[in-house]
C-alpha cells in the first residue's frame, strides 16, 4: 500500500477526533448552549416536574410501579411442587448451593419421614467448595505460567479466586464427591452467614501464593511446584477451619420422625447418608442455556474456559436452546413433582416485598421520558445482564391450551416480604431474565440429546455465560 493511502486508512485518535489544534470541535464537549437547551427542554414540560417532585421524595420504583404488575404477583398456580420451609443465605453469595440442596431435601424428608424444615448443611458445602476452588486456582495458575504478569487471563484469574458463586455442574461435583449431611451436623457459623472478611483473606493468601508459584516456577519443576501447592492448600484448609468448623467426615445418625418414632441409622458417612437418604437424583442432568445472541448458535453445546471448582470433576457444560425448549422441559419437570433449579438476573424488575419478578413491573420510560430498554441480546452484548442469582421453579400456571403464565419460584433469602420467601415470575419475565434450566436428560428430545454427545465449543472466561450464581 503506498505511503500516501496508509496516511489516509489511518484510524484517528480520541484526542483528534475532539479537538483541532487544541481546541474543542463542535459538539465534543458539553457547551453552555447545550446546558441551555437542557434545561428549556427540561422545564418545557411539566410532567418532569412532577416526576421531579416525586423522585427526590421517593425512590423511584414506588413511582414507576405497575400497580396492575404487584396484584398478579398473587401466589395461584395450577402446578405446584412440594417444598420445604423457605431458607436463608443471609449476607453470602451461596444461592446456587442453597438452591441445590433445596431441590434435593424433599426426597430426604419423605425418606426419613420428617418435618419440612429440614436442611442439609449449606456451610459444608461451602467449606469443600471453598477448598476445591483454591486448589482450582493454584492449577489454573500452574497452567498460566507463561501469561505475563497483568495478561487479561492472569488478572481474570486473580480477580476472585474463592467468591461464593458457583454453576449447576459445580454443585454437581460437591455431591459426588463429598457427599452430604444434615445441617444440625454442620451448622452455620458468623463467617459462612457473612462471607466477606474470610474471603477477603483467603484471597489475598492465594493472590501472594500464586506470586511464590510463579516466581518458584524460574528455578523449580511441576513436581517442587505441586508438593508446594500442597503446603498451601492445607494453609487454606487450615484458614477455613477456623472460619467454618471442619466437616465431619462420619457421624452417629438418629432421629425421631414427625410422628415422634425414634430411629438410629448408626455410624454414617456423608456418602452413605446421600446414597441411602437421597439417591441418585443428580445424575443425567444438564444445564440448558437461552443465549440469543449473534455469537452463539442454538442446538450448540457450550462450555466455558477456567469455569470450575474440582479439578478432577466434570467441566460445566451449557445446551444453548431456544427459550420454549427451556420451558417445555421445566413444566414437565414440574408435573412431575420434581423441582427445577434455574438461574437469572435477579435484579431486574423486582419487587422483593411484594414478590414480584415482572417484566412490566416498573415504567422508566413514562417517568424519564427517555428509552432505556434492550432486548435480551443487546442486554448481553453491552454488559447490562448476566445470570446473578439462582433459584427452584416449585410451581407454574398454564392456562387452558397449556401455555405458561406465570411461574412459583422458591428463593433462599429468608421469609420476608408478603410471599413469606417466595416469588411469583411471569413468563414474560422468564423470556427476559432467566438464562439456564438444569434438568433430567430425559425430559430433551433425542435429537437435543444427541448433541450432548458433542465436543463443547469452549468460549472465553469473560463470556457472559461465564457468570456465577
Amino acid at each position: 500500500m503506498p505511503q500516501k493511502t496508509a496516511k489516509r486508512a489511518r484510524r484517528k485518535t480520541t484526542e483528534e477526533t475532539t479537538t483541532r489544534n487544541g481546541k474543542p470541535l463542535p459538539g465534543a464537549d458539553i457547551g453552555t448552549s447545550a446546558l441551555s437547551g437542557f434545561r428549556n427542554d427540561f422545564s418545557a414540560d411539566r410532567a418532569n416536574t412532577a416526576a421531579m417532585n416525586a423522585v427526590t421524595k421517593t425512590s423511584v420504583h414506588a413511582v414507576a410501579q405497575s400497580r396492575a404488575a404487584v396484584i398478579n404477583a398473587r401466589q395461584v398456580f395450577s402446578h405446584t411442587v412440594d417444598t420445604g420451609k423457605i431458607t436463608s443465605q443471609k449476607s453470602s453469595g451461596r444461592c446456587w448451593l442453597f438452591a441445590g440442596l433445596n431441590t434435593l431435601r424433599m426426597a430426604a424428608v419423605q425418606r426419613l419421614d420428617v418435618e419440612k424444615d429440614f436442611e442439609f448443611s449449606q456451610n459444608c458445602m461451602m467449606f469443600w467448595d471453598k477448598l476445591e476452588k483454591a486448589n482450582y486456582f493454584y492449577e489454573n495458575i500452574l497452567h498460566t505460567l507463561d501469561q505475563p504478569v497483568g495478561s487479561r487471563i492472569l488478572d481474570f484469574l486473580l480477580d476472585a479466586p474463592i467468591q461464593d458463586g458457583g454453576q449447576w455442574d459445580m454443585f454437581v461435583n460437591l455431591v459426588r464427591k463429598y457427599g452430604l449431611v444434615p445441617k444440625s451436623l454442620m451448622p452455620e457459623t458468623q463467617s459462612s452467614s457473612s462471607t466477606g472478611l474470610m474471603n477477603g483473606l483467603i484471597t489475598r493468601k492465594l493472590r501472594a501464593d500464586a506470586a511464590k508459584l510463579r516466581e518458584m516456577s524460574k528455578k523449580s519443576g511441576i513436581e517442587a511446584l505441586r508438593r508446594k501447592k500442597k503446603t498451601m492448600l492445607n494453609e487454606v484448609y487450615r484458614m477455613l477451619s477456623i472460619h467454618l468448623g471442619e466437616p465431619p467426615t462420619e457421624f452417629e445418625w438418629q432421629w425421631r420422625n414427625k410422628g415422634g418414632d425414634f430411629h438410629r441409622e448408626g455410624t454414617m458417612t456423608p456418602d452413605s447418608f446421600r446414597e441411602k437418604f437421597v439417591g441418585n437424583i443428580l445424575e443425567d442432568h444438564i444445564c440448558l442455556i437461552h443465549c440469543p445472541q449473534k455469537t452463539k448458535a442454538f442446538d450448540t453445546l457450550y462450555t466455558v474456559q477456567y469455569l470450575g471448582n474440582v479439578v478432577e470433576g466434570d467441566i460445566v457444560r451449557y445446551l444453548n436452546l431456544h427459550i420454549n425448549e427451556l420451558k417445555k422441559a421445566a413444566i414437565a419437570m414440574i408435573k412431575d413433582g420434581k423441582a427445577v433449579w434455574f438461574g437469572c438476573d435477579v435484579g431486574k424488575m423486582l419487587d422483593r416485598e411484594v414478590g414480584s419478578l415482572d417484566a412490566g413491573l416498573y415504567d422508566y420510560e413514562t417517568i424519564y421520558g427517555a428509552s432505556i430498554g434492550m432486548d435480551k441480546p443487546t442486554r448481553l452484548d453491552f454488559c447490562d445482564s448476566r445470570m446473578t442469582h439462582a433459584m427452584v421453579l416449585c410451581g407454574v400456571d398454564l392456562d387452558n391450551r397449556g401455555k405458561p403464565r406465570k411461574w412459583r419460584v422458591e428463593n433462599s433469602w429468608g421469609e420476608d416480604g408478603e410471599a413469606k420467601g417466595y416469588l411469583t415470575m411471569t413468563d414474560d419475565w422468564f423470556d427476559e431474565y432467566v438464562y439456564e434450566v438444569a434438568v433430567e436428560t430425559s425430559y430433551l428430545t433425542e435429537a437435543q440429546r444427541n448433541v450432548l454427545k458433542t465436543k463443547p465449543v469452549v468460549l472465553p472466561p469473560w463470556d457472559p455465560m461465564g457468570a456465577l450464581a
